[in-house]
């Protein structure tokens, strides 16, 4: 059995360019061969950082490639099902960036893709890969702050007035599915539950959603969130329970936004401040594929937990329509 697994890249987007590509080129037991995209241009900047990278003017061809054994797609969301499947079924692992699919429909085609082909397919969801995440589950499921109350999250950035593919709604653009994949993860993640959603508020612009506020319900914790691509850039994650508080200030993007935290208030207690500084959930992302594949261990994001996410997403598609 191969010790390594060589990847290919199907398109040059600039997340790919500046995260996902060095990530790869990072991590242990891996090795990026190719890139394809239509414009050479955009391939100079990963030739820079993989000398002898090979350029494929289309995405079949990385696909017909015997060495690679596993593609990174980073296309536009509408494109991600279509051409996760094809890879899967030219027998290639597949680590597509989120979503993954646009409904459950979509993520049931890919379950089911992934079952008769034997291929990891999964996606790009990396606080499922960094320890804070980790621990943030263990430390609520102990009992840590009591019994969970209340859970809120944000995630906002201020999205540039030039042409954008976010705001496309043919290529399945809006905030929900660019950012609020997060919050609403990141809930079902560290509690175990499933949130319903009973009211939001939500604005659109061009036909898909650029500010929305989610009040949800699992059981008898209440999870309230907000997303909007039209306000300062800001995240944060805080449960709140019978017995203290625990917050996350660099939820998502940890090391980029901030530095990784969990934060535990209890009354009558000193503050408890767990750092994780130096942890590129990127890299951790990678070599959790090939951990996976090449060693056979569990991979933290499978495409069940994926469509849990998507089921949430798509309730509150739902409730926005009725």
């Amino acid at each position: 059995m191969t010790q390594h697994l060589t990847w290919g890249i199907l398109g040059a987007s600039g997340f790919a360019r500046k995260i996902t590509a060095p990530a790869i080129h990072a991590a242990r037991r891996t090795h990026l061969k190719s890139i394809a995209t239509r414009d050479p241009s955009k391939a100079v900047p990963f030739e820079d950082l993989v000398p002898g990278l090979r350029v494929e003017s289309s995405y079949d061809a990385i696909l017909a490639d015997p060495e690679i054994d596993a593609v990174y797609i980073p296309l536009p969301n509408a494109l991600h099902t279509e051409w996760s499947l094809k890879a899967a079924e030219a027998g290639k692992h597949v680590l597509c960036e989120k979503p993954i699919g646009l409904t459950t429909d979509d993520l049931d085609q890919l379950i089911a893709a992934r079952e008769a082909t034997g291929r990891l397919i999964a996606e790009a969801w990396m606080p499922a890969h960094h320890p804070q995440w980790q621990r943030t589950r263990a430390l609520i499921a102990e009992g840590a702050i009591g019994r969970l109350h209340h859970v809120t999250g944000t995630f906002t950035y201020a999205l540039g007035e030039t042409p954008n593919i976010r705001l496309s709604q043919a290529l399945g653009g809006g905030g929900l599915r660019d950012i609020g994949v997060y919050p609403i993860g990141a809930f079902r993640l560290a509690t175990g539950l499933e949130p319903e959603p009973l009211h939001l508020d939500m604005e659109r612009e061009e036909g898909v959603d650029t500010k929305t506020w989610v009040a949800a319900r699992a059981g008898e914790v209440r999870f309230d969130f907000h997303v909007s691509m039209r306000a300062a850039r800001y995240q944060h994650m805080m449960f709140h329970g019978t017995e203290g508080t625990l917050s996350l200030p660099a939820p998502f993007n940890p090391g980029v936004y901030g530095e990784a935290r969990i934060i535990i208030a209890r009354e009558g207690a000193d503050v408890q401040v767990i750092r994780y500084p130096g942890i590129d959930q990127y890299v951790a992302q990678v070599e959790a594929v090939a951990a996976h594949v090449l060693d056979g261990e569990g991979f933290a994001c499978p495409l069940e937990f994926s469509r849990g996410t998507q089921a949430v997403l798509d309730a509150i598609f739902d409730r926005a329509e009725g």
